[in-house]
């Protein structure tokens, strides 16, 4: 029998680290050529400027894959992590550099996704828009209840007994592992206080959480949703059994606890995944929605019903100023036909609708097409449609016969881009101003080098919707070329 050779780890000692890369790894260069850092868990959060010792995790063609072990120099632009929690869970991970410095580097990764991979002539790129606040800015989160908690080392260590089941978030690359959290900067209150309630209750009276592995248990995920504007909150619980009894109990001690929950529902989910869209979602107590306002200039603020299954973007205040430059630059004097792409719920569409003639919104998501509906009867807005199906398929010559060719379209997709045949499509419908909105900028990039055949970019503005993230929204304003 051959025995096995193991390899020493390549380690490299007291490198700087020069830059942030895309998905928030940094770059170290070498003579070799690039090394992509990523923190591992627990470890020492890398920032542009460390003096650093390495570990080769992996080596390609192209470029190397590594670790920090160590970091000897700490960089200017750091910051002192204000969460307990930072180095371990997948959130937040931008949390040691300087607010302004995350700033810089988003900025500097849409320059560098639209003159490497659009490779189109671009004006000046205005400066980003900053988030406030840049914590508790969300209006919804999401967390695991499962057998299955993740230890820290001091945990491990220990002889003391752990109780294995956790109220939290899963920890990067462990499908099966969860952090508990003690307290998240993510959400403003009650949302802590919301989620530490139900995991004391489920401790005391003993429930079961689901166990990812074996699929077993009773809990399974928690969700909050809270509206700034209205203060409104919204719980779901999802569980994986039929126990009546339980669930009411735990029910009625969140609705008697929290008397600021206008919204308490659950859902029953016996599959083998957490994903609810396709399940009941049972309303138990107050209102199936909670309800966000947003001044769209009008003297009447446009309220959006949110469901459980709604789309709403995540930072509400920031949204506010996404849409703002999105309808200034749609150029709309009241006589436009604007087609808005990926729509979901219809907020883009009716936050520019009054200065339209007509918005036409096109979703792949039936449910959304359909609050989309609901929400544009609720503001009393009649010239809005919404149409549901692949955008590819509706985006034809027969649809645009039908309901009339674009003046300015607004397109918003998901973070693959749009699919060529639509981005081919937009060419052949032919708008005067397309107003491309987007969470990724390299697709974004990739699509405005086909629309470079018939369009010129002429203005960019990046936004900062998700602080101490390495995500950064954009917006491209294109012209028809003559």
């Amino acid at each position: 029998m051959r025995r096995k050779i193991h390899k020493t780890p390549e380690r490299l000692q007291g490198v700087r680290v020069d830059a942030v890369a895309a998905e928030g790894k940094c770059i170290v260069r070498t003579e070799e050529g690039v090394i992509f850092v990523e923190n591992p868990n627990g470890g020492p959060g890398v920032a542009p400027g460390d003096i650093v010792d390495l570990r080769i995790t992996n080596r390609k063609k192209q470029y190397r894959e590594a670790v920090a072990e160590h970091v000897h120099e700490r960089s200017a632009v750091r910051a002192e992590p204000f969460c307990e929690h930072f180095g371990t869970c997948g959130g937040c991970k931008w949390q040691h550099i300087q607010y302004d410095e995350q700033l810089r580097f988003k900025h500097q990764q849409v320059v560098d996704h639209l003159t490497r991979i659009g490779k189109v002539a671009l004006p000046d790129i205005r400066p980003i828009l900053p988030a406030h606040p840049t914590t508790y800015y969300r209006n919804k989160l999401e967390f695991t209840c499962a057998e299955g908690r993740w230890l820290t080392q001091a945990e491990v260590g220990t002889d003391e007994p752990m109780d294995p089941r956790a109220v939290g978030f899963h920890v990067p690359g462990r499908f099966d592992k969860v952090l508990p959290i003690r307290h998240c900067y993510l959400q403003p209150d009650p949302s802590n206080a919301i989620r530490l309630a139900v995991a004391d209750y489920a401790f005391r009276r003993n429930l079961s959480m689901y166990n990812l592995k074996v699929h077993t248990g009773f809990l399974r995920t928690l969700i909050i949703r809270t509206a700034d504007t209205t203060q409104q909150v919204m719980v779901t619980l999802q569980v994986a059994q039929e126990e009546p009894e339980l669930l009411t109990d735990l029910l009625i001690y969140l609705r008697d606890t929290f008397p600021q929950i206008t919204s308490l529902n659950y859902i029953l989910n016996t599959k083998k995944n957490d994903t609810y869209q396709d399940q009941e979602v049972i309303n138990w107590a107050g209102k199936p929605y909670i309800e966000e306002q947003m001044d769209d200039g009008s003297g009447r603020p446009l309220i959006f019903r949110v469901g459980p299954k709604s789309f709403y973007q995540t930072n509400a205040q920031q949204a506010f100023n996404l849409y703002k430059v999105a309808r200034d630059w749609a150029g709309l004097t009241g006589n436009e036909r604007v087609y808005d792409l990926y729509t979901g719920t219809g907020t883009i569409a009716l936050f520019v609708a009054r200065r339209a003639k007509e918005v036409i919104g096109v979703e792949y998501v039936e449910a959304s097409v359909a609050d989309a509906r609901v929400n544009a009867d609720v503001n009393r807005i009649t010239n809005t449609s919404f149409h549901a199906g692949d955008m590819r398929d509706i985006l034809t010559d027969s649809f645009f016969d039908q309901h009339g060719r674009p003046d300015v379209v607004i397109t918003d997709p998901p973070r693959a881009g749009m699919d060529e045949a639509v981005t081919r499509q937009l060419l052949n419908a032919g708008p005067q101003r397309i107003v491309y909105v987007s969470c990724n900028t390299a697709t974004q990039a990739r699509d405005l080098g086909i629309l470079d055949e018939g369009y010129a970019v002429t203005d960019v503005q990046p936004v900062d919707m998700f602080p101490h993230t390495h995500h950064v929204e954009n917006v491209v304003l294109l012209s028809r070329k003559v």
